[in-house]
């Protein structure tokens, strides 16, 4: 904090505009990160698609392709982390490596990131919990009603503290987790009908069968869609006790756990299902009047039923809202630090760098919340389905964003201690960040081609099951917001770094 700010009371701090240091650790940092990835949704809601679209009982070994990419990635991201400490993360990296307007690109690509996948997530909260609520309770309220009560809850949530809200992941993500370990732990000890079968869901053969132009690059599609928010262990590396040691520890917990409890629990509904018939069996679970992956949770919840008793199966209908409530708020957190240090790097108004007595930015939080409000409230007003359109648009949207970062991300890493020598880890500072740059971008590839499938914009005529780049021009039009972002955050950044504020666009990256 500058000079200027006060102390009122014996611990309070006032108004100021730096983050409140020192208050998170591995595990607080972990929370968020598991929270964003929210395992208990994409094991009901991806993993079915993986499976009956994609490689079948290979599904856990496309999650585990995926988690060792990401991994890798982690390497040069951790390598990273020891020269830059700021809130901006991704886009500090960026711009520290390969200069200030591509790391305010990178930011400008990383706010539609982490603003689309909680709009997304908003509109897959309220539509199930209407439905739930209207199944058990027999409150009948539309979707946007849950929705903005959650908005309101997220907003006050997120301007309270960090360490509040860690506290209050903690105890979701401790329910969650325990859930799922508990399903796979019961089918694997009870070994389901075919006992279990590593070589059907992790060798490379049946991983890969089919090819990225196929069934495998389905499934892999999904697995990266799953992973989004492990990256956001640096955004609270100013808020961390010990940066320098915190945040490379929690992105290698955070990236691990992930990858294990994804690989564990969809092996578990594999072995639960049947190797030979997984396919099969998930497709019928799934289906409603005849038609396939209509309701995917009820794979999850079915093999729940079937090897730990239907109250699991209603306990975990119930933690899929906590799940989703927790990515949300870890998402306002992302997304609102994102415009806190765009603020005090002058790219944005300098109002957005101000925190409150509670360390927060509260300001940016604000503003994040008036932009979902905003869409949210046109979704709703526009009678569009909160599922179809808001959760599958904006989630396929989220993920090309980020992973079009992370590979800037590795690239800059090369080039910055390439640059500077300051460390010579020849596999921390170039093998790894190239391997990750190759892997990064095959997905990216995947994404872009199956988001058809991915989003629901489908072109008029296509299979996206058989076809790739089968988009209509929603679909394109989703594609390309990343991209023109980028470009757009690359000229203002290097617009800025040629105004009277050159000196705090440079602090953005240091």
């Amino acid at each position: 904090m500058s000079s200027a700010d006060t102390t009122q009371g014996a611990t309070a701090p006032a108004e100021g505009s730096g983050l409140r240091r020192g208050r998170l650790g591995v595990v607080g940092i972990v929370f968020f990160v598991v929270a964003a990835a929210a395992p208990l949704v994409g094991m009901t809601g991806a993993v079915p698609v993986a499976i009956v679209l994609g490689n079948g009982a290979a599904a856990p070994g496309a999650y585990l392709v995926v988690g060792i990419i990401l991994l890798v990635f982690s390497v040069g991201y951790a390598a990273m982390s020891h020269a830059v400490t700021n809130t901006g993360a991704f886009f500090a990296y960026v711009g520290r490596g390969l200069g200030i307007g591509p790391g305010v690109g990178s930011a400008f690509t990383s706010m539609v990131a982490y603003l689309a996948v909680q709009l997304a997530v908003y509109g897959f909260f309220g539509a199930v919990m209407a439905g739930q609520m209207d199944a058990r309770l027999g409150i009948d309220l539309p979707w946007w009603v849950w929705t903005l009560i959650a908005w309101a809850l997220v907003y006050a949530l997120s301007v309270l503290s960090v360490d509040v809200g860690a506290k209050f992941l903690g105890v979701l993500m401790v329910l969650e987790i325990g859930s799922l370990l508990l399903v796979a732990i019961a089918v694997l000890a009870d070994g389901g009908p075919d006992g279990w079968d590593l070589g059907a869901s992790f060798s490379p053969g049946e991983i890969f069968a089919g090819g990225f132009a196929g069934s495998a690059g389905i499934a892999l599609a999904f697995a990266f869609a799953s992973f989004i928010g492990f990256e956001a262990t640096a955004i609270y590396g100013e808020e961390s006790r010990d940066p320098k040691r915190t945040v490379p520890r929690a992105t290698y917990l955070a990236v691990g756990t992930i990858t294990v409890l994804f690989a564990l629990t969809s092996f578990g509904i594999i072995t639960g299902l049947g190797a030979e018939t997984a396919v099969d069996r998930a497709a019928e679970l799934s289906s409603v009047d005849g038609v396939p992956l209509t309701d995917p949770a009820a794979v999850l919840f079915g093999v729940a039923d079937e090897f730990v008793g239907s109250w699991l199966g209603t306990v975990m209908s119930w933690l899929v809202l906590s799940s989703l409530f927790a990515g949300l708020l870890a998402f306002q957190n992302s997304a609102s630090r994102y415009f806190f240090a765009m603020g005090r790097a002058g790219v944005l108004p300098a109002a957005l760098d101000r925190t409150n007595r509670s360390g927060a930015p509260h300001v940016a939080s604000a503003l994040t919340s008036l932009i979902t409000l905003v869409v949210i409230v046109f979704f709703a007003v526009t009678d569009r389905d909160p599922v179809l359109n808001l959760f599958n648009w904006f989630s396929g949207l989220s993920v090309i964003a980020i992973l079009l970062v992370e590979a800037l991300v590795s690239i800059a890493v090369i080039v910055y201690f390439r640059r500077t020598g300051t460390d010579r880890r020849v596999w921390h500072t170039m093998v790894a960040p190239a391997l990750a740059v190759v892997g990064i971008l095959i997905g990216l590839y995947l994404l872009i081609s199956r988001f058809g499938l991915l989003a629901g914009t489908v072109a008029e005529g296509s299979d996206p099951t058989t076809e790739a780049f089968a988009l209509d021009a929603t679909g394109w039009t989703l594609v390309a917001i990343p991209f023109v972002a980028l470009v757009v955050g690359t000229v203002v950044g290097l617009t800025r770094r040629s105004r009277e504020n050159a000196d705090a666009v440079r602090d953005l990256v240091s």
